[in-house]
Formats: structure tokens, sequence, C-alpha cells
């Protein structure tokens, strides 16, 4: 027999350990939870009726409006990484900056900062800027670590900046608003863009040879050409950033109208493009499709597992683990940094937000940490996932692409794998760095956040009119129909002592006890 103190352990230690052989998560979040929750029933650990709040949870998660945004968002950047908007963006922003030492760098950088603020995902960015860029960068000199790193580096911004699917699960998970996460995130988004722009510049400037800029030959359009094809790549971006984000940060609508609305402008600006055909609204309803079904399915089966987990005094566990380390509120942040970013080498990003999240939440609450500054922390360390040499999803899109480039002969020898993982070393320490900056410099978040209005208790009068109640008491007032009569002696004529007003606390005392005589 296992002692309820040691179950909740072992439940977290068996989740480790399944999903490090590969099980799929949202089976054995569901299984375990349901496995261990059995045998807690059996042991008397908790009654069967604890169980019974099981269908109530998973009802509460599907009927949640909120992640409606999820499959809203999702097929807007479906949409927008088919329509051509993406390759308008890349191709005027390259020449552009093409003239300069890294030129093509800073467009990268920037398309992608553009396009996460439009589309959301990661794929669509990486694969997006990998078929357009990467053949331009290698034909034309450019360091071939330097380069897949950029690309991927830049795709992975889309974690971090609004509308990101992350901050809305956060949101979800943490049981903030959405516009708060989206608010919060401003702050690190920017900075996260300015570094990635000063390491390239640093690169133009000590390493010109690395990045050189785009030959006179390269460079075919200039003048009132060049801004056309400029601003017909930014002009619909801004709008759609408008309709997505002005929407929601000005109160006119939830963050799922906002993500109606930004579907439908993913459709306006596809048929703009006249990109726009059945095939298109096909491929995004079933990229949607996928991608929603995923995250409800980890959803509900985190749901069975945090019940189950919850039942055996696991929160109790996690909170006597981490409430005590070193260092307060800051060693607490940094022990789980540390933790969520090795734990990144084998989880999705919403594997770790709908399974580490709400064993962490509690705890930095009790803590005193602002949960919107701690979910907008763990979205910046998350999007470090997507870089990780080896496991990182950004590096494997590029390994892809690279591939299909060198296939088509678009580049002249193939990229190996070994550039790509050591081109993406820099721009990881660059996440961490941005990490550490966010930990240490909370108004990074909380600066952009509606401010609490706070009220000094000291400062707060509370005026009381109290009606004259010197008239005799009730027993007075008993007595006062047989005693109608008789004439009511002067206070002086009572012999009544004056009242130590200083060390009395009612001074009419020795008043009514003379007339009670």
């Amino acid at each position: 027999m296992i002692e309820m103190q040691y179950l909740a352990p072992i439940m977290f230690g068996s989740l480790v350990f399944a999903m490090l052989i590969g099980f799929p998560v949202a089976f054995t979040l569901g299984g375990l939870g349901l496995g261990f929750g059995f045998y807690a029933v059996s042991q008397g650990f908790f009654p069967e009726a604890f169980l019974s709040n099981l269908p109530l949870r998973l009802f509460g998660i599907v009927s949640n409006e909120l992640l409606l945004s999820i499959p809203f968002f999702t097929f807007m950047g479906a949409i927008l990484e088919r329509c051509g908007l993406a390759e308008d963006l890349l191709e005027g922003t390259g020449q552009l900056f093409g003239s300069k030492p890294g030129g093509l760098g800073f467009a990268v950088i920037i398309v992608g900062a553009i396009l996460g603020a439009i589309t959301g995902t990661v794929a669509a960015s990486v694969i997006a800027m990998g078929v357009i860029s990467l053949p331009v960068m290698m034909r034309n000199g450019y360091n071939m670590r330097y380069a897949t790193g950029v690309i991927a580096a830049s795709g992975t911004i889309t974690q971090l900046i609004p509308p990101s699917l992350v901050l809305v699960v956060l949101a979800d998970q943490l049981g903030r608003s959405v516009g708060d996460m989206y608010r919060g995130a401003i702050g690190p988004s920017i900075m996260q863009t300015g570094i990635f722009l000063l390491y390239t510049l640093g690169v133009a400037i000590f390493r010109p040879q690395w990045v050189p800029p785009l030959p006179e030959e390269a460079r075919t359009e200039r003048g009132w050409t060049l801004v056309k094809r400029v601003m017909w790549g930014m002009l619909p971006s801004i709008v759609l950033i408008f309709l997505v984000l002005g929407t929601l940060f000005m109160g006119l609508a939830t963050p799922t109208e906002a993500g109606a609305l930004g579907a439908i402008g993913g459709m306006v600006l596809a048929a703009l493009h006249r990109r726009l055909t059945p095939s298109l609204i096909w491929q995004a309803m079933d990229s949607t499709m996928r991608v929603t079904a995923m995250v409800i399915f980890i959803l509900l089966g985190s749901s069975v597992f945090s019940l189950v987990f919850q039942g055996v005094d696991g929160n109790k566990w996690i909170e006597h683990l981490l409430s005590n380390l070193p260092g307060g509120p800051v060693g607490f942040l940094i022990v789980v940094n540390i933790f969520v970013f090795f734990l990144a080498f084998f989880l999705d990003f919403f594997e770790i937000a709908f399974i580490i999240v709400p064993l962490l939440a509690p705890v930095a609450d009790k803590l005193g940490i602002n949960l919107v500054w701690f979910g907008v922390l763990l979205c910046v360390n998350m999007q470090t996932s997507f870089m990780h040499p080896p496991f990182g999803f950004a590096l494997f899109y590029l390994r892809g692409i690279a591939d299909q480039i060198f296939k088509n002969k678009a580049i002249e020898r193939p990229i190996e794998s070994k550039d790509i993982y050591l081109g993406a070393i820099p721009w990881v320490l660059m996440q961490l760095m941005l990490v550490a900056v966010v930990i240490f410099w909370p108004e990074s978040v909380t600066y952009w956040l509606d401010k609490e209005q706070k009220v000094n208790v000291d400062d707060v009068k509370i005026e009381v009119q109290i009606e004259d109640t010197s008239a005799p008491d009730a027993a007075a007032s008993v007595a006062s129909g047989a005693a109608s009569a008789v004439p009511t002696p002067a206070p002086d004529q009572l012999n009544v002592p004056a009242p130590d007003v200083a060390g009395d606390d009612d001074p009419t005392k020795a008043v009514k006890d003379a007339i009670g005589k």
C-alpha cells in the first residue's frame, strides 16, 4: 500500500516517464489521472463523490468561450501563411534594406515581428521566411550559420508577440484576461526584437563579410516602385493588426470576437492577393481542426490529472517544494525558469502550459508574484523550446525547407544540420538574456497594464451623523408614565459628581445610576 504523502510524487514521476518514452500526452494525462484516482478512492484517500467534479470540469472546458479564440487565430494564421503576404513583405523590405551590410538580416527580423503580430504561428513565419530569404542569403554570400539562425529566431518571436496562442492558453490557465496578457507582452516583444536587431548591427560592424550588402544588379526596384511594393505589404498588415489587437485593447471586442475579425481579415487579404480559393480555405480549415483538437484533448487530459493530483494533496507537495526556496520570489522565478527551460527540450509549449503552469501558479500567487508578469515570463522562456538543439520545432521546419531548397537547386550546396544547430545557439542565448531582464525588471511587463487604484486606509474618513440621544433611556421612559406629574429635579440637585471622561468609558453612567435611584 502506498501512503498518501507519496502518491503525488509518484504521479508526477509517472507522468514524466510516460512522456519521455513517447506516449501521447493527452492519453497519458487522462489515463494516469483516472488510474491514480480509482486507486485513491479504493484506499480511502478521498471519497467517490470527489470524482463527481470531473464531468463539471470537462463541461466547463468545452463551454469556455475564451478557448474559441484558438481556432479563429489558428485559421487566420493558416490563411495568411498561404496568401502571399509574407512574400510581399520580405521582398519589399529586402530591397529596402539590401544596400547595407546586414540588410537582409534586418528585413527578416522586422518581417518576423510583423508576421508574428498577424499570424500567431511559428511554422508560418519560419517556413515563409526560409523559402524566400534563405536562397537569397546563400547566393549573396551570407554566413550560413547566421542566415539559418536569424530565420529560425525571427520566426519564434511569434510566440511572444500578440496575438500569440501561447498567451491565450496561459491567460486561461492563470485566470487572467487575454487583454492583460497581450498588454504585458508588449514590452518583452519590443525588447526581443531590439536585441536581435542590435546583434545583427554588431555583426554588420565587426563581421561585415558575414552579412554583405546585395549587389547592384540584385536591387531591381528603386524609388516610388519600391515604396509602393513596401506599402502594399505593410498597410494591409497594419489594418489587420488593428482589427485584432486594436479592438481588443480598446475594449471594443472580446478575444473571441477579435479572433473572428482576424479570420475575416485574413480571408480579405487572401482575396486581395487573388489567392482565396476553395483549396486554400479547405487547407486552412484542416490545419485549424488538427490544432484545435490537439489543444482540447490535452486540456481535457490535464483537467483529469490535475483534479486527482489536487485530491491527493499534490498542490501542497508542490507548494512545500517551491515556497521555501532561498531568495524569496526571485529565487522561485529563477528555479522555475531553469526547470521550464530544460523541460522544453522534451515537451511542446501547449503541454507545458496545461501540465506545469497549473501546478506553479498557486505558489506564485502565494508569494505575491503578479500572475500576468509570471505568465509573460514563462512565455518568453517557452519560445526557446522552438530553438533548442536538437529538438526545436523551428529547427525542424528549417531543416525540411533547406532540403527542399537544395533539391530545387536554389542553393549550390546542401545545408548541414550542424550548421543549423550551431547557428541557433547565439539566438537562444539572447532569448535567455531577455528571460533574465524580465525576472529582474518586472516593470517591463507591468508598465503596460492598467494601473490599480490604491487606497490609503489612513486617509479614509468616515463621518456618521448621530441623532441627539440626551433624553432619558428606556428605564426613564417606563417610569415617565407613573411620574409624569412629579417635576424632574435639575442635575445640580442630584448631587452627581462630574464624570471622569479620561478614565470612564461611558460619561453618562453616573447620570443613569442617579435616575435609577
